[in-house]
């Protein structure tokens, strides 16, 4: 039986629940949809903790990167941790070679030059309130959201009203993107698209809670099962063609609507992104079949 590593972090394995991440049933509902496909093709799935000593990976055939979702605090040493792993003869999903060019979203960049939709931003190295007047005017818009340039889970995100600014000494901590709001994302909602192996698995609609704009659960935020129509599905498909590399083992494509209709990409999630099974219920069997075949 070939062993396959499922990547977590302190704060999505089980444990003490005190130090549980709000959405670590994330984590849970994963190895219920993945463990019985993988084992069903011959795949023992190990959950372990990515900065676990080395000796624990022994014996591993693959690793894919799982909830590791507390790599934006450390990514140097999270990288740093594939690297080795890789040199140790095990196969990474998705790649060193990937999450480099995936964890900092300057690869927006990469994705525009190439032809792709996205969302409107301005990158800065800091943020000051003289950046976002200087970005209201950009943008002729009347809010403003500003992001990490490396950062998972709406982290650090704040919402700025051009009525309400800041005060004059407020700095954002970290490099930066700024956007416009668009209010697409109380109305549609984020259109999620997953992908194994370049193939569409399954799409969902996120839609923030009442009075907020961040979708994610911890939030408040809502997934329901999507029926792309055949332009959705070319669109969200696009941007894994996009990519400067084969298509990876798995992708999530979100996407929001323009004022003109057509779909933009907000993020390319290629690291450690939430697969949502739930709305995928073959998600187990479509990725042990493109593990089994990448180890054949």
């Amino acid at each position: 039986m070939r062993r396959i590593g499922f990547l977590a972090c302190e704060t999505t394995l089980p444990g003490d629940g005190d130090r549980r991440r709000g959405d670590a049933y994330e984590h849970d509902l994963m190895i219920a949809a993945l463990a019985p496909a993988f084992e069903t093709r011959g795949l023992e799935m190990d959950v372990i903790d990515w900065e676990a000593p080395l000796e624990d990976f022994e014996g591993l055939d693959l690793v894919m990167l799982g909830t590791a979702w507390n790599y934006q605090d450390k990514p140097d040493a999270f990288v740093a941790r594939l690297d080795t792993l890789a040199s140790r003869g095990i196969s990474v999903c998705n790649s060193p070679e990937v999450v480099r060019w995936n964890a900092t979203k300057t690869y927006l960049r990469d994705l525009a030059e190439r032809g792709a939709a996205t969302v409107p931003t301005l990158w800065r190295h800091s943020v000051s309130r003289y950046e976002l007047e200087e970005a209201f005017e950009h943008f002729d818009c009347e809010r403003l959201v500003v992001k990490r340039q490396v950062g998972a889970g709406a982290l650090d995100q704040e919402l700025i009203d051009r009525k309400a600014l800041p005060n004059p000494q407020w700095r954002y901590g970290h490099r930066a993107m700024i956007q416009p709001y668009l209010p697409a994302i109380a109305k549609e909602g984020e259109l999620s698209f997953i992908f194994i192996d370049g193939d569409l698995s399954h799409a969902l609609r996120k839609l923030p809670a009442d009075g907020d704009y961040r979708i994610q659960s911890l939030y408040g935020g809502t997934e329901t099962k999507l029926e792309p129509s055949p332009e959705e599905a070319c669109a969200a498909g696009a941007i894994v063609s996009a990519l400067p590399f084969d298509a990876p083992l798995y992708a999530r494509i979100d996407m929001l609507r323009a004022e003109d209709g057509a779909l933009m990409v907000m993020e390319a999630e290629l690291i450690e992104p939430y697969l949502y099974p739930e709305q995928g219920p073959d998600l187990g069997e479509r990725l042990a079949r493109a593990i089994a075949q990448r180890l054949d």
